[in-house]
């Protein structure tokens, strides 16, 4: 499937590990669960015209293909709830790729295999022998995920009644490389050779092979392609299809999609294209050439025998650069000359920083080459890792829980000493003891009480990791403050192992008695808790930065940072330091991650008047956002064209997001074209068009409207809505960043949807887009490369429940992010930053709901 794999549990459960993670903490206690009551998809995130199951988890579309006219849309679906876990096929069908019909299970896991991902035809010869001539059998081709030992193969199962009940073959697998990373099989019929062609990934190889076939079933492996473009995560769900360049039907490129994760252009997962020519057995991507970084004035290139002027501290850097891998490290490339900065010094325990005297900023741009681990800088975060002073009320040191009472099977005997076995590493707890649930994995429960104890201090502090179930959510993972035998405070993980600081401010409770109980209700995908280090206390636990970064540091606040890609191999990042020019800046290279790849490596930071570009940065996008993946397109569509739809979600907090009873959704459908951009061959992509069919008659329009270094709301009854389709054009001025905001409201929530003329980007910006307290990667802003077209910057934005879909331009530059804001926050704004913008023209549409 994408990222659901025979390992995708424990591969998730790694990824998680390393990443930065808190526990959401409530005062009072705030439910998230949806009103037994709610009538479906009126629930308070459930988007309005994207496909979502009416209850459960749901992640990559599979099988897409047209037939007697239905578009079908299959995918990766748990039956048995709301995250990842028995993966099985879902279906739904649509006459229009807008409006969706939901339909019964179509293949389900069983005892022997998960139905990892995969594609669908319609075998019109009946080549199989599933069906017959007239009669022919819409066919299957999934990953079989083996439950024994985690292999992965792949398999057919064919259906003769449209697609509404399914068999699977008794032949399967049909292809068995012995890998238990060899999946996502994408098959479509190749006209030429009257055959069968299959693209298929092997995931952590970063290749794509493509095989043949006569009969779906007796398959002959023709080339690979890659490693090539970004393979910082693994490859999934490839996809191979041809286009008209501009139209043009006697010019005709390949288009071959990988799908990444994690390592895509905007962090985590994301869908990475290369065009280029097929032969009927080998795909050729175009010579992109080489990169030359720009020239610059170098800062610190790490050279010299010593640090020079710039301040270590801690062991993590040793006593001067280092000349490459260091004890116990893996081989360390892509760094200049022959030394660099090496925080693995003593492996990944050690921690430390190193700072660089305070300089002034004089040029736009700050380059420089960055390696390790991929543990964000979270803002917030405090380096002093000595915990506040106070009375403890547990430490789970000694090796009993003492006079705390013990249910069910999850807690053991007695505190756990760190990592269970098959469980990602575990950090960030002190001592030598801790609470850990994992016990024989997620499928224990059970709960653990402390005695009765007064609230004599202002706060209860305690570290807390694991899964991301709320206590106020059907199975949770969480620990929770009693008083008077009901639930008062409460915290939960983040889906990730290392443990951080929460914080309960007790003030109102002075002198009431009280309980502590941490609970694990929960047997699905992270469904366990780690806890340590409860204590009262009259001052506020600050969480601990658990990065692995290059921060810039202005006015003694963060406000650049880079971060690893869980690789030794170095590759350019690069600042915009163009808002901070002439002031007084650091450059602090930070680790203080003690769990997997929990180190940095930093080099040849030089001021230059250009960005330099990463090999991400450098490779195609089929979407700039964070909440588009496992991208793929339907076979046999009408008119030749090429529809494609992905996942918006990304794994990195894709289990975690405030959804329920279901949690997923998929992109609206979108045409997809080459066109020639700047000149150079680009794939782009718009909304489907019968989307048009959702808007209200009478749209919101506005005309010439100029702003200058301010905002001003859009006025009249349609220019404000939770689903909208707006289309805008903007002239340039002289204003350094202008557009839109949407969703306003509540709070100061926005959802900014901008252009940045100082570097040619449009962006989104949901740092205050509504909830995003789930996972410290989730607020950001995201940007795509995106000149104006004769002065002028186009756009075509849609808003639902829980996402925005930028397209600018002719569709080269998509941006979709999931946004959980107040429904009360309705707004439309139009600003222009640092100057003056004019919108030209803006239609505005409120879009009906698909679902009544």
């Amino acid at each position: 499937m994408s990222s659901a794999r025979a390992s995708r549990h424990a591969r998730i459960r790694v990824m998680a590990a390393v990443a930065t993670i808190y526990a959401l903490s409530a005062a009072p206690l705030a439910p998230r669960a949806v009103a037994a009551d709610t009538p479906p998809y009126t629930e308070t995130y459930r988007p309005q015209f994207h496909f979502t199951p009416e209850k459960n988890w749901m992640n990559d579309p599979n099988g897409l293909v047209y037939y007697k006219g239905e578009y079908h849309l299959f995918y990766q679906y748990n039956p048995n709830g709301n995250s990842w876990g028995d993966m099985s096929w879902g279906h739904a069908v649509s006459r229009d790729l807008v409006h969706w019909k939901e339909l019964p299970l179509a293949l389900s896991h069983d005892d022997e295999e998960m139905v990892f991902s995969g594609s669908a035809v319609v075998d019109w010869n009946n080549t199989t022998g599933f069906g017959t001539e007239k009669n022919p059998p819409m066919v299957a081709i999934y990953t079989s995920a083996y439950k024994n030992g985690g292999k992965q193969a792949q398999s057919l199962a064919y259906s003769t009644d449209r697609g509404r009940t399914w068999t699977k073959y008794q032949g399967n697998p049909v292809i068995d490389i012995g890998s238990n990373n060899f999946r996502d099989p994408k098959v479509q019929w190749y006209a030429p050779t009257k055959s069968w062609l299959m693209t298929v990934s092997l995931s952590t190889e970063h290749k794509v092979q493509f095989y043949s076939s006569r009969n779906l079933k007796d398959w002959k492996l023709q080339s690979e392609f890659g490693p090539a473009g970004a393979t910082g995560g693994v490859w999934e769900c490839p996809d191979l299809f041809p286009l008209a360049v501009d139209g043009d039907k006697n010019n005709i490129k390949w288009v071959l999609v990988v799908n990444i994760n994690p390592g895509g252009i905007a962090g985590g997962s994301a869908a990475q294209y290369f065009i280029g020519d097929f032969d009927g057995r080998k795909f050729t991507a175009e010579d992109k050439g080489t990169h030359t970084p720009p020239s610059g004035t170098v800062m610190q290139d790490f050279e010299g025998t010593d640090f020079g002027a710039w301040t270590a501290t801690g062991t993590a850097f040793g006593d001067g650069p280092a000349a490459g891998a260091v004890a116990g490290q893996g081989t360390v490339e892509g760094f200049d000359g022959k030394g660099l900065a090496n925080s693995f010094h003593g492996g990944d325990d050690a921690t430390g920083t190193l700072t660089s005297p305070s300089f002034t900023v004089n040029s736009p741009y700050l380059n420089f080459k960055i390696g390790g681990g991929r543990h964000p800088h979270e803002a917030g975060t405090v380096l002093d890792t000595t915990p506040p002073e106070g009375t403890v009320l547990a430490d789970f040191e000694g090796g009993t829980y003492g006079d705390w009472t013990a249910t069910g099977d999850a807690f053991g005997t007695a505190p756990a000493t760190g990592t269970l076995p098959g469980q990602g590493q575990v950090s960030g707890f002190l001592g030598d003891g801790l609470v850990n649930t994992y016990l024989n994995g997620d499928s224990t429960t059970g709960t653990l009480t402390s005695p009765e104890f007064s609230i004599d201090r202002k706060y209860i502090n305690f570290l807390i990791g694991g899964g991301n179930h709320p206590a106020d959510s059907d199975n949770p993972t969480a620990v929770e403050l009693l008083v008077d035998g009901q639930v008062v405070r409460s915290s939960t993980g983040k889906d990730a192992e290392a443990l951080n600081w929460s914080s309960w401010d007790v003030k109102d409770l002075a002198g009431k008695k009280a309980r502590i109980r941490i609970v694990d209700d929960n047997t699905g995908g992270w469904g366990h808790i780690n806890v340590d280090h409860i204590m009262l206390s009259d001052s506020q636990a600050q969480r601990v930065s658990q990065e692995t970064s290059v921060n810039l540091i202005v006015d003694g606040e963060v406000v650049r940072s880079a971060t690893g890609a869980d690789s030794e191999n170095l590759d350019w990042a690069s600042f915009n330091m163009r808002p901070y020019l002439g002031k007084k800046a650091r450059i602090q290279i930070v680790d203080m991650n003690t769990a997997g790849w929990g180190h940095i490596l930093a080099d040849r930071f030089t001021a230059a008047d250009k960005p330099a570009k990463s090999v991400v940065q450098r490779a195609d996008w089929a979407d700039y956002g964070k909440d588009y993946y496992a991208a793929v397109s339907w076979e046999n569509a009408p008119g030749g064209k090429r529809y494609m739809i992905g996942w918006m979600n990304n794994w990195d907090y894709g289990q975690s997001i405030p959804t329920s009873p279901w949690r997923g959704a998929q992109s609206v459908p979108r045409e997809m074209a080459l066109r020639t951009i700047n000149g150079q061959i680009r794939l782009t992509s718009t909304p489907v068009g019968s989307l048009e069919s959702l808007r209200n008659k009478r749209p919101a329009t506005a005309s010439a409207v100029t702003v200058k270094s301010t905002s001003k709301p859009l006025i009249g009854r349609a220019a404000k809505g939770r689903a909208l389709d707006i289309e805008a054009t903007f002239s340039l001025k002289d204003a350094e960043r202008f557009g839109l905001k949407v969703r306003t409201g509540a709070g100061g929530e926005e959802t900014v949807i901008g252009y940045d003329t100082t570097t040619q980007e449009l962006y989104v910006d949901r740092t205050r887009s509504g909830v995003g307290d789930f996972n410290s990667t989730f607020p950001g802003v995201q940007t795509a490369p995106l000149k104006p077209e004769n002065g002028k910057v186009k756009l075509r934005i849609l808003v639902d429940w829980s996402s925005v879909e930028v397209f600018g331009g002719n569709g080269e530059a998509v941006i979709t992010d999931q946004i959980f804001p107040d429904p009360s926050s309705t707004g439309v704004e139009v600003f222009a930053e640092g100057g003056t913008a004019t919108l030209d023209h803006m239609q505005a549409w409120q879009l009906k709901s698909i679902w009544r």
